[in-house]
């Protein structure tokens, strides 16, 4: 597979991932808040350069991945996600600037589930999620374990791991995405000079 069909497969998974996490939140009644960057203004996200492909070359065909790979390689520490844009009085509040190529680990939190060592699934979110709706991710934890269909994390890193292993090493989130947009820019140049 070449890099451009990588990226296709990525959002091949992306897609299934997006019909099953729409079926959970129509039944958990569980998702994000609206306008909430609390996850995202986290610059220790991990992440993987082939979750970020699509966002690469969403950039590239924006004309602006150059651009993006010079911001993160100039960054002395890690920042909060590049695409992440927070509101001027609170970095916690803001949205995603390239919400359609997102990654995987976006994709998932709020809307999958993780096996306990005891083998109980458990939903994956964040403290915020379970103050403001408790009483929503009690009920979708009890049911996750009885009759509610859920993502599983590690089903959609196994379906990546199929397309390039070498790939799915975890970084921090910016530095992951630098590596994506390293590869396209290499990737792009070279198919241009063929």
């Amino acid at each position: 597979m070449n890099l451009i069909e990588k990226s296709e497969a990525v959002k091949e998974v992306f897609q299934e991932l997006e019909n099953e996490t729409k079926q959970f939140h129509k039944e958990a009644g569980m998702g994000c808040l609206s306008g909430c960057g609390f996850c995202c203004a986290n610059p220790d996200v991990p992440a993987t350069p082939l979750e970020f492909l699509p966002l690469a070359f969403d950039l590239y065909s924006k004309g602006i991945a150059e651009e993006m790979a010079n911001q993160l390689t100039l960054q002395d520490q890690p920042g909060n996600c590049i695409v992440y844009r927070s509101t001027k009085m609170d970095e916690t509040k803001g949205f995603c600037g390239d919400y359609s190529s997102r990654g995987l680990i976006c994709r998932l939190f709020g809307a999958s589930a993780r096996r306990t060592k005891y083998g109980k699934k458990e939903l994956i979110t964040c403290k915020i999620l379970k103050e403001q709706k408790a009483e929503g991710f009690n009920t979708a934890t009890a049911r996750i374990n009885s009759d509610l269909e859920i993502p599983m994390a590690t089903a959609y890193y196994t379906r990546l791991k199929d397309v390039d292993e070498s790939l799915t090493n975890q970084y921090p989130i910016n530095q992951a995405i630098l590596m994506a947009l390293e590869l396209v820019l290499r990737f792009k140049f070279y198919e241009e000079t063929d």
